[in-house]
């Protein structure tokens, strides 16, 4: 079987294998549905949204990419939240539907959970500020004031770091376990926010979880988003790279886009 193209059936709906994972095809709104239909069965899940960089980190070697290939095994629904994963499924001739971002579930999936009158909880966005108000909180009014029904069961922006102090950790860790929510958004950045699901699944299993990357801090408006063209047409990268360079330039440029491309140019040479 090629690394980069299979195409198969499941009792999930149709998969895309492409650099060597399994990627569901499905569009932003059928996860929704998916995971509504889970929970009314009482199953629990974790939504993957791997973008060329996560999938350029999974290729490698060593403890880090065989880390980054467990959170892929590990997940319910994997989507693809990357254009050029979307171009090379297209020229493999086993297309994906669409790109799904975590951005775009964040709204999607409370909207559903909203009508369900299911909740969520909000694991991320910025520390609180002099006032004491944080991204997370910022976040959670936004949503439910835009997402009728919808249950707030609590948010928390930990401290930078967090997850390196024992007692922090647990606490945090308690107040989302305590909290019992039917969805759990955690906006900690990748590869961190994988391993606090992990670690939270185990406490919660019936309970669904996506990590979501910066997607609190644009409901909260402490960023800002791509315009939609830029979106569309496989450039959202470099807005971000315009908003934080001196963070992303060595990623996005040095290591992604040359990945990209030997991504692409093996679907094509394939599909020839």
């Amino acid at each position: 079987m090629s690394e980069f193209m299979a195409f198969t059936g499941t009792v999930y709906g149709r998969k895309v294998h492409l650099a060597g994972t399994w990627f569901d095809a499905v569009t932003e709104e059928a996860v929704a549905e998916r995971v509504i239909a889970a929970l009314e069965r009482g199953d629990g899940g974790r939504i993957l949204t791997p973008n060329v960089d996560i999938m350029r980190l999974a290729s490698g070697r060593g403890a880090r990419a065989a880390e980054v290939r467990g959170f892929l095994e590990d997940a319910t629904l994997v989507v693809a939240d990357g254009m050029p994963l979307v171009w090379a499924s297209k020229l493999s001739r086993t297309p994906l539907p669409e790109r799904v971002t975590g951005s775009g579930l964040i709204w999607s999936l409370s909207a559903a959970l909203g009508r369900a009158g299911r909740s969520v909880y909000l694991l991320g966005g910025t520390p609180p500020d002099e006032t004491g108000t944080d991204g997370a909180v910022k976040a959670a009014s936004v949503l439910a004031a835009g997402c009728p029904g919808l249950r707030i069961a609590g948010q928390v922006a930990p401290p930078f770091g967090f997850d390196l102090d024992p007692d922090t950790c647990a606490q945090v860790y308690t107040e989302v376990i305590e909290a019992k929510p039917d969805f759990v958004f955690v906006g900690l950045g990748f590869p961190k926010q994988e391993r606090v699901i992990s670690d939270l699944r185990a406490e919660l299993p019936f309970t669904w979880f996506i990590g979501c990357g910066a997607a609190i801090g644009f409901v909260a408006g402490e960023l800002h988003r791509a315009p939609i063209w830029m979106q569309r047409s496989g450039l959202e990268w470099a807005h971000r790279l315009a908003q934080e360079p001196g963070r992303l330039a060595g990623r996005y440029l040095v290591h992604d886009l040359p990945y990209a491309a030997r991504l692409l140019a093996g679907a094509a040479l394939r599909r020839r």
